[in-house]
């Protein structure tokens, strides 16, 4: 019997059948009916996260606000589920606020980041008086300055400040270090406090910085909260800066399989609450409102991906390839940082581990590999895969790869599925195309 369902969401079990149970639904029986690849969201494993950010936070910091990155996953119905929980959203481009807006989600609860935000996307932050437009570059604030200043709306702002913090997590999402495309760096910073106070079609309310993603240590949260106050500090003796508010951004990591040690949402708050107030107060500065922005550990554990077994190739005595009707097309992570994952065979969730296999994907890439030599019990054509941990990033960075269509998405709660986004059809695939 597989014991390895730590990374399963927390509404996970095994029903007489031996089947794999996400929100009291049969995952086999959603396989078969939807058909596959299909993702499922365990919207009580993604409300728990919710709540367990604002408490774990709030309860240690009373000012504190949960923004959702949505760039993890975002649609209309998780969107809603984000606005009844009470998070704001973090959307970097137009089509994330886009999506805010047909939901109607409040807007002053929106932050606006990206190193390149065009000037269409200003205007609509702008126009629709967001919370927060997070600066990146000098380029960007003088733009946004003298568009501001046409519509005679006043935007609240923060600058992204880059620490030259190392989150010890894999190059390519890095974002701390000096050097990063995103953010300006410490030693330019000043200048552009300077300037953003100096605006008078802008309000300079707090400073931001995101040092990472996937990250397994407090430690680096710590670091870049006593360099961006100390900087604060500065300003604020230099130009009369007060800092209403600061933004940590997210990156908090998440286990994706056992055996993985990632600390407890707890143990970040603390780390972060404490620094954050004992460093405010060998600065004399005020407590500013703290802000933080998770996605991936908002969403990550509620996803789970089905995928249908179909060619089983053995290559005697070097590997045993399982292929799937997925793969990088709606998960292109292994194959792009090379990401680990576990997986379980939904439809025998009860027989023991027999055999050592890989899990290929259907895509003509050798690199589309999505679990390499997992112990799985033995498994046939039309056998069901189940891979957690499939909420983040998956459905956000999919393409039509091999003209593949899109997988639907469901949300489960107590034994009923919702489809909140329906399968591509040949006819989505083909409708831009213009002969």
């Amino acid at each position: 019997m597989v014991q390895r369902q730590s990374s399963l969401p927390l509404s996970a079990g095994v029903n007489k059948k031996g089947h794999l149970i996400i929100g009291g639904c049969d995952t086999v029986d959603l396989a078969n009916e939807y058909d596959t690849p299909l993702y499922l969201l365990d919207e009580f494993t993604l409300r728990s996260k919710c709540q367990e950010f604002k408490a774990e936070f709030s309860q240690r910091y009373a000012d504190t606000t949960v923004i959702y990155a949505s760039k993890a996953f975002l649609n209309g119905a998780m969107a809603v589920i984000l606005r009844e929980e009470g998070l704001g959203l973090d959307v970097v481009s137009a089509g994330e606020l886009e999506i805010a807006k047909s939901v109607d989600f409040p807007m002053d609860m929106v932050y606006f980041h990206g190193n390149n935000k065009s000037a269409e996307e200003l205007n609509m932050a702008i126009k629709y008086h967001i919370g927060r437009i997070v600066v990146d570059s000098q380029d960007e604030l003088e733009m946004l300055a003298a568009m501001a200043e046409e519509t005679g709306h006043i935007p609240d702002i923060m600058l992204r400040i880059t620490p030259g913090v190392d989150a010890h997590t894999h190059e390519h999402i890095t974002t701390g270090i000096i050097g990063s495309k995103f953010g300006i760096p410490l030693f330019a910073a000043d200048e552009l406090v300077k300037k953003a106070m100096s605006a008078p079609s802008l309000n300079l309310v707090g400073l931001h910085f995101h040092i990472g993603s996937l990250i397994a240590e407090a430690q680096p949260y710590q670091e870049a909260i006593e360099i961006v106050l100390d900087f604060a500090a500065d300003m604020k003796q230099k130009h009369g800066f007060v800092l209403e508010e600061l933004n940590i951004g997210g990156g908090f990591g998440v286990q994706y399989i056992t055996g993985e040690t990632v600390p407890q949402v707890s143990i970040f708050a603390e780390a972060v609450v404490s620094r954050l107030i004992s460093r405010c107060r060998r600065l004399e500065l005020s407590l500013p409102m703290l802000t933080i922005e998770p996605g991936r550990a908002i969403v990550a554990q509620a996803g789970v991906a089905l995928y249908k077994v179909g060619v089983i190739k053995d290559i005697p005595g070097i590997k045993r390839y399982v292929s799937v009707d997925g793969g990088m097309a709606d998960n292109i992570r292994p194959a792009l940082y090379g990401s680990p994952y576990e997986a379980f065979v939904a439809n025998k969730m009860l027989e023991e581990e027999a055999e050592q296999i890989t899990i290929a994907g259907r895509f003509c890439e050798s690199g589309d590999i999505l679990v390499k030599d997992i112990n799985l019990p033995p498994i046939t054509r039309s056998d069901i895969i189940a891979i957690p941990v499939c909420g983040a990033y998956n459905l956000s960075l999919q393409s039509n790869y091999n003209a593949s269509l899109n997988p639907a998405v469901l949300l489960v709660k107590e034994g009923k599925e919702r489809l909140i986004r329906r399968r591509q059809t040949y006819e989505d695939l083909t409708g831009c195309d213009l002969l």
